[in-house]
Formats: structure tokens, C-alpha cells, sequence
């Protein structure tokens, strides 16, 4: 299994750390460094800068936003990174959710969010084969655009740039059942959010391809006390569960409900928009935080981190707050 460090995405500003971190974990043999974005910072500009300060980690989004960038802009972002940093990249995308598509980026969320991934996913590895300009009778992404307010003048196109590699990692954010299985047909790996060792079930995961990734996000803090190590996992929680999402409609929470805490998850979601929050964050049961990260004393995060290996999971991405945890995790996994 390999390592990889999961920054996240921006908080007020730029996190004078994540270059620190990124730079220890190539040093500690970390196989890859991962951004994401949310409604702030974007997922590659960081990792651009990162590129230019390292030489060997891989470098993956986790996960640009499909909504933000239309597939082949978001192909243009990979080809020139991958170019840049030697091959290193590896793309992670994610629809969102209902209240991001159309609160922030101000498109209508797919009614068929299958196909509009796939078509998405379709034009993007067209892109990078380069082998004839790129067309798809399409629903959501056609091209050329043949609207009822097209004028009728597009044209299909191939990159003027040659992509450094036509079969560039192409990873999928996936929750759902069917998008899971959708996902390990059409992408190169899977990027699962809430992953527990003890609960693969919840997935419903089908068989997996040769050389298929499977690449999970874990807090990961060595600490005394796991009680008080697991406040910053159920303060994520907390958040994504109560409010990334409509009360009508959170893919987050119907995750957690479908690992065994639906009762629990619906609770954190009305206290959330209730506009209680340090009780919606309490109301996560350490349970389902301690199984989803690795907290606690070396010995313990050791023994956890032996149910990670056991399964599918060919990468963990931790979310590691400093160096002494990324070191440690690195010595626990050689």
C-alpha cells in the first residue's frame, strides 16, 4: 500500500505548511501529494507550485471540480501540468453537489449524473489521446456545441499542444453505488470518501480491473488521548455532513446513513442547519470517525494500519497535520 499526503484545499488563505509537508513526504518516500477545491482555492495553481519544488512525488487532484472547467479546459490543465512537473500528474475529478454546481459555478447539477460524467471523462481522454479532433454527440458535453443558440461555426479541434502521456490517471470521486461501479469501468482509479477498513460493504464494490487504485482520504494524528484526537475528524464531519449539501439532498449524509448511522447522520444535518454546529460536530459518534482514520498512539494507529492493508485500498491518502505523523506513518507502512 502505497503513501500518499492529502492537502485539501485553502482555508482563509494559502497554508504556509503544504509546501513543508509536500517536500518532507517526497523525503520520507511518499508516493504522491494531493489538492482539492471546494468555493476558494483552486486545486492546481497549488499544485503547480508544488511541481516546481519537488522532483519525484506524483501529484493528483483530489478532486477538481468537473463543474468549474468544461472537460476540455480541465484536459488543457492536465496535458500542461503533466508536461511541467515530468509526468507526474494524476487527475481526480468530482461532480459536487446540487448547492456548489449551481450556488458557486452557476450551472444546473446534471439530472443524469452517470452520463454527464462519463461523457466528461469521454472528451477529456479524447483530448489526451490526441489521435483526431474531438467530437461526442453528447447531452451534457456535446462538441462542437450544436445549441439552439449555436451559430453553427464550431468546428472540431485536436490540441495544438502533443500531450506528454495519452493514458494520464484519470481517478473519479464516487459515492453512490452505481457511479462506483460506473467508476471502475471508465477511470484508471477511485477516490472514495469515508472509507473504513471494517465496512467495505457500504460501497457495494464490484470486482476491480488489473492495476485498478483505490485511494482513500484518512486524518491521520498521533496522539495520547483518541478522544481528543478525533475532534478535528468529527469536526469534517460535521461539516460535510450537515452542510455540503441541501437537507433534501446530501450525498455526504446518505453515505454515513448507508454505513449503519442513518439516524445519526440526519441528527448532525438538523443541528447543522439549525445553525447549531458544536452540536452537530459532538453528535458525530466517535465510532464512525474512528473508523474512517487513524488516531491515536503509534501502537495503535500500527494495528489499524494493518485492516488498510488487508483490503483493496492501493493508496492512502493521509491528512497528516505535521512532520513527526508523516514520519511516523511512513515507518509504520515500510
Amino acid at each position: 500500500m502505497r503513501l500518499g499526503l492529502a492537502l485539501g484545499y485553502w482555508g482563509r488563505g494559502p497554508n504556509p505548511g503544504h509546501l513543508p509537508l509536500a517536500r518532507e513526504a517526497e523525503r520520507l518516500g511518499y508516493d504522491s501529494v494531493w489538492t482539492a477545491e471546494s468555493w476558494g482555492s483552486d486545486a492546481f495553481t497549488p499544485l503547480t507550485w508544488i511541481a516546481a519544488h519537488t522532483s519525484r512525488i506524483r501529484l493528483g487532484t483530489a478532486v477538481a471540480q468537473m463543474a468549474a472547467r468544461s472537460p476540455t479546459t480541465t484536459a488543457m490543465h492536465a496535458l500542461a501540468l503533466d508536461h511541467l512537473s515530468g509526468g507526474r500528474l494524476m487527475l481526480g475529478l468530482g461532480l459536487s453537489g446540487p448547492q456548489v454546481v449551481e450556488g458557486w459555478y452557476g450551472r444546473p447539477f446534471p439530472q443524469s449524473p452517470l452520463t454527464a460524467t462519463r461523457e466528461y471523462v469521454d472528451v477529456v481522454r479524447q483530448v489526451l489521446r490526441r489521435e483526431a479532433p474531438v467530437t461526442l454527440d453528447g447531452r451534457f458535453h456535446p462538441l462542437p456545441y450544436d445549441g439552439p443558440d449555436a451559430t453553427g461555426l464550431g468546428k472540431p479541434l485536436k490540441s495544438i499542444t502533443h500531450p506528454l502521456r495519452a493514458d494520464l490517471p484519470v481517478l473519479l470521486g464516487a459515492e453512490g453505488p452505481k457511479n462506483v461501479a460506473q467508476t471502475t469501468r471508465i477511470a484508471d482509479g477511485w477516490l472514495p470518501l469515508y472509507w473504513s477498513p471494517t465496512r467495505p460493504d457500504a460501497y457495494a464494490l464490484p470486482g476491480l480491473p488489473p492495476g485498478f487504485l483505490v485511494a482513500p482520504m484518512a486524518q491521520v494524528r498521533v496522539c495520547d488521548d483518541v478522544a481528543e484526537g478525533l475532534l478535528p475528524v468529527k469536526a469534517m464531519l460535521g461539516f460535510y455532513i450537515g452542510g455540503m449539501g441541501h437537507a433534501s439532498r446530501n450525498f455526504h449524509a446518505d453515505l454515513m446513513a448507508r454505513m449503519g448511522y442513518e439516524e445519526e447522520a440526519r441528527r448532525i444535518q438538523r443541528l447543522f442547519l439549525e445553525g447549531r454546529r458544536e452540536e452537530a460536530v459532538l453528535a458525530v459518534p466517535d465510532a464512525f470517525a474512528d473508523g474512517i482514520s487513524l488516531v491515536g498512539p503509534r501502537e495503535r494507529i500500527a494495528e489499524r494500519l494493518e485492516l488498510w492493508r488487508k483490503g483493496p485500498v492501493t493508496d492512502l491518502l493521509a491528512l497528516a497535520p505535521d512532520p513527526p505523523t508523516l514520519r511516523v506513518l511512513a515507518e509504520l507502512n515500510s
